[in-house]
């Protein structure tokens, strides 16, 4: 093979490969070099030069005390080109797996936060792998959705959280429960959030089971939650076919908390919202019939609705909310439950020094002001006295107990704790 014929070969190679003539050249170089300086009588210093018709030269060098270059010669060896011949191959396969490796990674860095799709080439315990076409992407258990297995053969979309340079490539990591494949499948799905019209302001989501997502648009001619739904639920029910069933709610974002929290709690009713910014925390007051929904199943409509909106929860029925405003406005006598230590009986001793009540005529009084709880506190238990009971006319405070609708948990109140809310 004449030289013109080689550097066609090289060109071609280039063009396969989907890499420059000049970096396979620069390889090729480098390789003629090293197997130059292992032969008998080789300069110490040298480079090796290609021209445009594959002429190969190499230049020994003498350097002088100060690292200046004395003089150059050309010390090309006669067979050349059988060197030449013997380090193009190795050199040349080591380089290409480089720059591709190099490639591969430059096609994938910065792409965290962008969905990918692939096929699933093998399922375990560990991980899933995911064929992306040039290069395979790892899908760790910890990233997937509890009890969804995915088969081989199977498209799946997957979110990109981390892009890792390792000696064998680049290694992709995706996620099936990030909050962000929520936002990238709707990006895909809804033109509007790509045209910056409709944003997604927040997003909780429980994987595998149910997602809450508050939307804004910029433009008062666009419903932001019609938007993402679309034309007879055509564009979340992609979405939500792509998630394997998973449900999803479309709240619209407000700045107003007490709305916000309100719609967070769709598709229940709320009655009132009670905000106390020192603490966080919301008290979301409903109708009864609705407290079982507020709450959900097994409490998850209460927890995500704290993960979108960032505040502690508290969900109480109009009954729960109505004894527990009578039991703050009740007047409460101060003072404590003693034993004496005489009689050994449970005697009522003022705050203000006046003369103790024995439990017998606290009851008896209990009587006649009609309070049956406070009955009950009338005969405390002696290895725990109260520290606090209420006056003669004060009602004590009722624990109602809520029955669950449906199978879903009720409580008396529930609470949910926002804890890390997903939002953007």
């Amino acid at each position: 093979m004449n030289n013109a014929d080689m550097m066609d070969a090289l060109t071609a190679l280039a063009a396969e490969r989907g890499m420059s003539v000049d970096v396979l050249l620069e390889a090729l170089a480098n390789g003629i070099e090293s197997a130059y300086k292992r032969m008998p009588g080789a300069a110490h210093d040298a480079y090796v030069v290609i021209d445009e018709n594959f002429d190969i030269r190499v230049i020994a060098q003498e350097i002088d005390e100060d690292g200046n270059v004395a003089r150059e010669w050309d010390d090309t060896p006669d067979d050349m080109g059988r060197i030449a011949a013997q380090t193009a191959r190795q050199v040349m396969m080591q380089r290409i797996r480089e720059v591709e490796r190099d490639m591969k990674y430059e096609d994938y860095a910065g792409r965290e936060g962008e969905i990918v799709t692939g096929i699933v080439q093998q399922a375990d315990a560990r991980y899933t792998l995911l064929d992306l076409g040039r290069v395979e992407a790892l899908l760790p258990q910890s990233e997937q959705v509890p009890y969804d297995k995915p088969e081989p053969g199977a498209r799946l979309k997957a979110y990109i959280v981390e892009v890792r340079k390792t000696a064998k490539g680049p290694q992709i990591v995706v996620s099936r429960t990030h909050p962000g494949l929520i936002k990238a499948l709707f990006l895909l799905e809804v033109p509007e959030i790509g045209d910056g019209i409709v944003e997604i302001k927040a997003c909780a989501r429980e994987p595998g089971h149910r997602t809450k997502i508050a939307v804004w648009s910029n433009d008062p001619n666009v419903d932001p939650v019609g938007a993402c739904v679309g034309a007879r639920g055509a564009r979340v029910r992609q979405v939500v076919n792509e998630l394997r069933g998973e449900k999803i709610d479309i709240v619209p974002f407000s700045d107003d908390v007490v709305d916000f929290i309100a719609k967070a709690l769709s598709p229940a009713k709320v009655k009132e919202v009670r905000i106390d910014e020192y603490t966080g925390t919301a008290e979301v007051i409903v109708p009864d019939h609705q407290l079982s929904l507020a709450i959900g199943r097994e409490g998850q409509n209460a927890r995500l609705a704290a993960r979108l909106s960032g505040w502690r929860v508290d969900i109480r029925s109009e009954t729960e909310a109505a004894q527990a405003d009578a039991y703050a406005d009740a007047d409460w006598a101060e003072g404590e439950w003693v034993q004496n230590t005489e009689t050994g009986e449970m005697e009522w001793r003022p705050a203000d020094g006046s003369e103790a009540i024995s439990a017998q005529a606290y009851a008896a009084a209990a009587v006649e002001a009609g309070d049956e709880a406070a009955q009950a506190e009338a005969a405390p238990s002696e290895a725990a006295p109260a520290e606090v009971a209420p006056s003669e006319v004060a009602p004590a405070e009722a624990v109602p107990t809520e029955a669950a609708g449906d199978g879903e948990a009720a409580g008396s109140p529930e609470t949910a704790d926002a804890g890390a809310p997903e939002s953007t």
